[in-house]
């Protein structure tokens, strides 16, 4: 292993916990990696897949991330593919065909395309070494990125039985741990944890009145590349102007923007040439740049893990970097209405699905199978819903089994040429704009005379150094003269009824779907709040504790370790009575403080034992009494 370690990535050892992940897994053994954001769990997969014979599928949400790697590995020489949306069926084919007959080593594949009965043919005749499952938490339905996709990876597993998984996730607490052994059918438990703790990441909670103010202050009084995190689509973009205003050189970026724009500023923004970039929580996973100082989060998230792995993506070069969490008094109450519109009553969501029938038309006892094109601003208009809240309720009906619902599709536009090759040369009357469009597509892709291509109008725009308006009405406009048919894209909404239409007052919304979920949504936003609000625990220690690491170190650098620091005694001074106090209660009755208090010590020495120990959770504090945990 070591030999293709060096050969290929050109290391002389494994961090971590890496060699122990990969000699299980090529040991045959169902695995599982729990390791940091940067802790390099590329390695865990692609080292072994080049050790084994066959091939390894790696089931991956994130197209960025799949084109980036199988292009970094074409580069040393590694045989790697992937199957992504915008693929034609023929593409898909090719790369299918090439992993049974050719010598793929890496099949990368989004969770969504495991369904397809192409590939469940197709996989048949692959001799799969292993099965990687990244982001491995978005299978567990009590995670916070639960993705119902990722459901599809069990029914692959019966399909090639003989193939281990290794399943890797930067955010697992102690449940979705055991939750994602039990859906991706572990034959046993085999558990590798690193410690997520980073000595270079100091975590900041700063309380105020105006976050933009302060936010433009930070950034003033730092210096390198920074990820400023936002809610909306809408706020990324008032925000990167705000900092532009300001003289911070800023971009904005989020899931509605063109896979061109979107490359274009992230490409911007790794070499340097934008320093902040403004997102939604689209931007970040996959992103390799190990220099970033600072990770700035405008509002909160709704849990600790979407936190803690946005947070991670500053000082990956483990250089010193901030994570800072601007906070005010409104944020609590925002926080914890996200439960209510995340989910809505039972009845609301049953009166959702029935005017979903009346605005499609679908009669009581047809329509599965059946898919529409969603205009969810239409929708609320015709039936007086807010938008929040409905897609909150098909989200849920989603859960229930009743439709596929999707809600953002990355639709890309579609070119075929009508006119052969010979008509389209002869032709002489088209404007210029018209003529560098048609010869962009033609350098760009290939078969557009035979089948629809995917397009990205874009990257035509910069082949051909026209504005994106330009190309568009160059397209229409060679649509109408009958030289292309060309299917602009489309950001509409898609759902598809998954059985035939019930009474809204029949469906049922389990327990496991609505009650269990709404628990554990509501436990996720409780995290957060206390994480916000407890200005006695070190930071990173009350990060650690929540993903189950409940002994560490004190980090010395976030605000709360900073505030304190002068309180702080030495460790040396506190053991002793650490010591007295879990003797006093090792009877594991409750005492009252005042028999604390009393023990031979120096009261001020007691109070920070005391504080040290309720923060450890060494012993709980139930009013005036104490116990131990």
């Amino acid at each position: 292993m070591i030999s293709i370690l060096k050969k290929y990535w050109g290391y002389d050892s494994f961090r971590g916990i890496q060699k122990d992940i990969i000699d299980s897994i090529t040991a045959g053994k169902d695995t599982l990696g729990l390791m940091p954001t940067g802790g390099g769990k590329s390695v865990t997969f692609q080292v072994p897949a080049l050790a084994k014979p066959g091939l390894c599928i790696v089931i991956t949400p994130l197209i960025a991330l799949m084109k980036d790697q199988v292009e970094h590995l074409r580069d040393r020489g590694i045989n790697a593919v992937a199957i992504y949306s915008g693929m034609s069926h023929d593409e898909i084919l090719k790369t299918l065909e090439n992993c049974i007959f050719s010598d793929v080593k890496l099949l990368y594949i989004s969770p969504e395309r495991l369904a397809s009965e192409l590939f469940q043919v197709k996989v048949r005749r692959m001799r799969v070494s292993f099965i990687t499952v990244d982001e491995a938490h978005c299978i567990s339905q009590w995670g916070y990125d639960f993705r119902p996709s990722y459901l599809h990876i069990a029914e692959i597993r019966k399909i090639i039985p003989n193939a281990p998984v290794l399943a890797l996730t930067a955010t697992a607490t102690p449940e979705v741990v055991d939750d994602i052994q039990k859906q991706l059918l572990f034959k046993e438990p085999n558990v590798f944890r690193m410690s997520f703790k980073r000595d270079n990441l100091a975590y900041v909670v700063r309380t105020t009145a105006d976050k933009t103010a302060e936010l433009v202050h930070i950034l003033k009084n730092t210096q390198g590349s920074s990820i400023v995190y936002v809610r909306s689509r809408k706020r990324t973009k008032e925000i990167a102007e705000l900092l532009a205003s300001q003289e911070i050189s800023s971009t904005y970026y989020h899931a509605g923007l063109e896979h061109s724009t979107k490359e274009q500023r992230q490409d911007q923004w790794q070499a340097g040439q934008i320093r902040v970039m403004v997102a939604t929580n689209a931007f970040g996973m996959g992103i390799d740049k190990p220099d970033v100082r600072t990770v700035i989060h405008i509002d909160l998230p709704s849990s600790i893990e979407a936190y803690f792995q946005e947070a991670g993506r500053a000082g990956r070069d483990g250089m010193k970097a901030y994570a800072v969490l601007l906070y005010n008094n409104s944020d609590r109450h925002k926080l914890l209405k996200r439960i209510d519109d995340t989910f809505p009553e039972k009845d609301y969501i049953k009166k959702v699905y029935d005017h979903l029938a009346y605005f499609f038309q679908i009669g009581v006892g047809s329509g599965e199978g059946y898919t529409f094109e969603f205009n969810i601003d239409k929708f609320c208009t015709a039936f007086g819903h807010f938008p929040t809240r409905v897609n909150a309720a098909l989200t849920i009906l989603q859960r229930a089994g009743y439709i596929e619902y999707e809600p953002d599709p990355d639709n890309q536009s579609r070119v075929k040429f009508i006119l052969s090759r010979d008509e389209l040369y002869r032709l002489g009357e088209n404007s210029k704009d018209e003529e560098t469009v048609t010869t962009a597509l033609l350098r760009s892709y290939g078969g557009l005379f035979v089948d629809y291509h995917y397009i990205d109008e874009g990257f035509v725009a910069q082949e051909a150094n026209l504005s994106h308006t330009a190309v568009y009405q160059a397209l229409k406009t060679l649509s109408k003269k009958h030289i292309i048919d060309f299917i602009p894209r489309r950001n509409i909404p898609i759902i598809k009824y998954t059985r035939d239409r019930e009474d809204g007052c029949d469906i049922i919304i389990s327990k496991e779907v609505y009650e269990h979920r709404k628990e554990q949504f509501a436990r996720r936003i409780t995290a957060m709040l206390n994480y916000t609000a407890n200005d006695r625990k070190c930071r990173s220690r009350q990060l650690l504790s929540y993903f189950g690491e409940k002994k560490s170190a004190k980090c010395s650098q976030c605000d709360v370790c900073l505030s304190h620091s002068s309180d702080y005694m030495s460790e040396e001074m506190l053991q002793p009575a650490k010591e007295q106090i879990t003797a006093l209660l090792s009877d594991r009755c409750h005492h009252n403080l005042s028999e604390v208090a009393n023990l031979p010590l120096d009261s001020l020495i007691i109070d920070e034992a005391l504080e040290q120990l309720l923060a450890d959770e060494v012993i709980y504090n139930d009013g005036n009494t104490v116990i131990l945990a």
